[in-house]
């Protein structure tokens, strides 16, 4: 064994003491995914590839209701076929500038393109399954060489984390297998240990155990741009051997850690809709389970057979024959068990509805109405989403901010934005999330702009002056940003000052010619009387 590297010694007792304070919750999560996620059920169970998962379900609906929600929030927060989030400046100003605008509109194409080319979809779909079930989820984006991005979902049984004294996540260390061949191709031969470069060629495709470390550095040159002077350090540690394989760094953490919520005095990771519906799920389980048990006995019930008289064994099958002796007034009954199926169905069809409450599918779909106009589908639709505001909160802050800095300036290093004009280097960038979840929490906004023109009608009909409070400008402006109004289809403040001058430029025109003609007119008019008075 080679000699030990004391930084290694001192990586492996930090993430022991991570490791214990995380053992508290790998129990709670085992049972979650036993019930809801049974896919990824290997917490403190390790089970054999393909092996069978679902021995403990007897009903699916907490399974399916947590899909539905993972589904819902990719495509109500994410939905790659729509815009979800868009650029603008701090300084308002420059919304009205035609260059400034084109360039922020070009940054924001250039980051969905690179959003479609890679693997996001289907990694931010696992970070939401993640989420709805363990209430953590851990996501890493990378640079990539073919698609600029690539995104990975890590399994919350392979991660631990630690926070910051402002409760953000700041430090993953990760324990995952990998093969030795691709290990070697990772790190290089000669990184490895010499136990790993003799696994390499005798046994190559066995699994041996890695520790991934990223943290904030204390100390670092901020002079120098190699990878050993960025702000997070990323090392990579042969646990066993305990040796440093690999040392390097980021610009910014790599991994979003959202949780969906998290108690004030819980540190690190947080709690979801299934921990609420955990009690339901297995009542309901053990419930479906009895119930299924008892419309078997109906439907195969027992039989009662008399200590006598009849010749075994008894013949249950279509056409089986039983003898029974002559004379005797004994026979074969069934035994009723009295079961009264219609209450145990029931009792499930509640503890079914508690389990879909607590995964908001009774916000996700829309009830079937009687009579609904499309106004009040809208209305009922956008008062739903509104309900997820809490949730959406902790989102935007702990995923989508993060990981669109994160992808801006992976893109941004790799030079694949336009030079901005030179007026715009000191400029300030912030994100305005457009997604349909979003526009709800906002759409509050537009109905009270629709109040006030209600209001004020009737009261224009006395004083028309009454509109002159309205800064209808402001208002346009306000309802296209809260409906998130691609900035393509809208004109710039600068080309409607044009339009406007241009148009009362032709009104004063018309209006002079129009003087201009009257007065020819009136001259026309009065010439017989000029003749007269001159005669």
């Amino acid at each position: 064994m080679a000699q030990a590297n004391k930084r290694a010694v001192a990586y492996i007792n930090q993430f022991k003491v991570l490791e214990n304070q995380r053992s508290v919750w790998e129990s709670h999560w085992q049972e979650l995914a036993d019930y809801i996620s049974p896919r990824k059920a290997d917490i403190t169970k390790h089970r054999t590839a393909g092996d069978k998962r679902t021995e403990l379900i007897f009903d699916g609906t907490a399974i399916h209701a947590a899909e539905m929600l993972a589904a819902s929030l990719h495509g109500m927060l994410t939905n790659p076929s729509t815009p979800w989030f868009s650029l603008k400046f701090k300084d308002r100003t420059l919304d009205g500038d035609d260059e400034a605008k084109e360039w922020l509109e070009g940054v924001t194409e250039v980051m969905y393109s690179a959003f479609h080319r890679s693997n996001f979809a289907e990694a931010v779909h696992e970070l939401y399954s993640d989420l709805v079930v363990f209430g953590t989820g851990v996501m890493m984006v990378e640079r990539d060489a073919s698609t600029n991005l690539r995104f990975s979902t890590r399994h919350i049984g392979e991660c631990f984390i630690a926070e910051d004294a402002e409760g953000r996540v700041n430090t993953v260390y990760r324990k995952f297998k990998m093969t030795c061949i691709a290990a070697k191709e990772v790190f290089g031969n000669d990184a490895l240990p010499t136990r790993l470069q003799k696994k390499a060629m005798e046994e190559p495709y066995e699994e041996v155990e890695f520790i991934h470390i990223v943290h904030p550095r204390d100390n670092y040159d901020t002079t120098k741009v190699d990878n050993l002077n960025k702000p997070f350090a990323s090392i990579y540690i042969d646990p066993e051997d305990k040796q440093i394989i690999s040392e390097s760094g980021f610009d910014e953490l790599p991994y979003m850690c959202p949780r969906w919520l998290k108690a004030s005095f819980e540190r690190g990771y947080g709690r979801s809709p299934a921990m609420t519906a955990l009690a339901d799920t297995k009542m309901l389980s053990k419930m479906s389970e009895v119930t299924i048990r008892a419309a078997q006995k109906q439907v195969d019930p027992p039989l009662m057979l008399p200590d006598d008289g009849f010749m075994m064994p008894i013949r249950t099958v279509p056409g089986g024959l039983n003898f029974y002796r002559s004379g005797t007034r004994d026979r074969i009954e069934p035994l009723n068990i009295g079961a009264n199926n219609p209450l145990g169905l029931q009792m499930e069809e509640q503890r079914r509805q508690a389990i879909r409450s607590a995964f908001y599918v009774d916000q996700l779909i829309l009830g079937q109405g009687p009579q609904m106009t499309a106004t009040e589908v809208i209305q009922r639709t956008e008062e739903k989403m509104r309900l997820l505001g809490p949730v959406l909160g902790r989102l935007q802050a702990e995923m989508l901010q993060p990981l669109i800095e994160r992808v801006y300036a992976v893109l941004m290093r790799q030079e694949l934005f336009k030079t901005p004009p030179e007026f715009l280097q000191a400029s300030d960038v912030e994100i305005e999330y457009v997604s349909p979840l979003a526009k709800a929490q906002r759409f509050g906004d537009i109905q009270s702009a629709m109040r006030l023109f209600e209001s004020l009608a009737p009261l224009s009909q006395i004083n028309p002056q009454v509109f002159d409070y309205v800064d209808m400008d402001g208002l346009a402006k306000h309802i296209i940003r809260v409906l998130g109004v691609p900035a393509s289809v809208v004109k710039s403040d600068q080309q409607v000052g044009q339009e406007r001058q241009q148009k009362a430029d032709q009104e004063a025109q018309m209006a002079e010619q129009q003087q201009i003609a009257n007065q020819a007119q009136a001259m026309g008019d009065a010439a017989p009387m000029i003749k007269a008075i001159k005669e």
